[in-house]
């Protein structure tokens, strides 16, 4: 009985040391960020380092927090604890770090000009934005704790496993994926990149909050064994991020977040087919 009160209170050492991985990515990232915000405009090419920097904590910690959920069902070290440290660090590195980073890269920096007369207006659409990328990951979080047997409005294959809703890691993970594919460099025209990264910003944080299916993977496991072509492919993957991180990551993370509405555009194309005209009958 003392046993089970512990496993329900206590914290396993191995899952935990991941989580507290990401926690620390989250914390490298904003310190970056902020260290990147802080320096004079001429020095941009130091600044766009930091935010560099910045997007890669957020990359690495996207591992690190695929590892310590499968590390924990994998040794049946599933806690509570570990249950709930893991949601607080997903709101820290997936939720602040991105947002900050969001703005820091895609919107401080914009020339006022561009904007014309909007530019006012366009800076509190942008706070208002990143807050609701925040708001909208701990609601992700959230619902994911509350709910058992999630089913997605648009239900997959049966007894495959389905996330309910963007993961705010992936969210996260195209925001990084993006400011690492610039090599940190921030945006400077409103129209028509800084109103497009709005635009993204928002459609992360509706994806994050909806019901739409996103495959979960968690069907691969990595502990069983796996053909050859398999291997080959997960080394042919690693020798790529290595060395074509920028092209790769976006690819992977844009793909995944598109993956999400692929898939809810063809299920309403399938429930409503167009309805063909009937062919003519031959009269004889």
């Amino acid at each position: 009985m003392r046993d089970k009160k512990l496993m329900g209170r206590g914290a396993y050492a191995l899952p935990s040391i991941f989580t507290a991985g990401t926690i620390f990515c989250g914390y490298y990232a904003l310190m970056k960020t902020i260290q990147a915000i802080s320096l004079a405009p001429e020095r941009m090419g130091e600044a766009a380092g930091q935010l560099d920097l910045a997007s890669l904590a957020i990359g690495v910690a996207v591992f690190t927090d695929g590892m310590d959920g499968r590390i924990a069902r994998l040794t049946n070290a599933v806690s509570d604890f570990g249950r709930e440290l893991d949601s607080l660090a997903d709101v820290i590195t997936f939720g602040v770090a991105p947002a900050l980073l969001a703005f820091a890269w895609g919107i401080r920096s914009l020339d006022p000009a561009s904007g014309s007369l909007f530019t006012e207006h366009l800076t509190r659409l942008a706070y208002f934005v990143t807050f609701l990328f925040v708001v909208c990951g701990a609601a992700r979080l959230a619902r994911f704790n509350v709910q058992r047997n999630p089913v997605p409005k648009n239900p997959g294959r049966v007894g495959r496993k389905y996330f309910v809703g963007l993961p705010i890691p992936s969210a996260a993970a195209l925001v990084a994926a993006v400011v690492h594919a610039t090599g940190g460099y921030p945006l400077r025209d409103w129209m028509p990149w800084g109103a497009l990264w709005l635009f993204l910003l928002g459609l992360l944080s509706f994806l994050m909050v909806c019901t739409w299916r996103y495959n979960s993977f968690k069907e691969f496991n990595l502990v069983e064994q796996r053909s050859w072509v398999t291997v080959v492919l997960i080394a042919g993957m690693i020798y790529l991020i290595y060395h074509y991180s920028q092209p790769v990551l976006l690819a992977l993370a844009s793909t995944y977040v598109a993956s999400g509405i692929l898939i809810r555009l063809g299920g309403l194309f399938r429930r409503h087919p167009k309805h063909l005209p009937e062919p003519e009958r031959q009269v004889n």
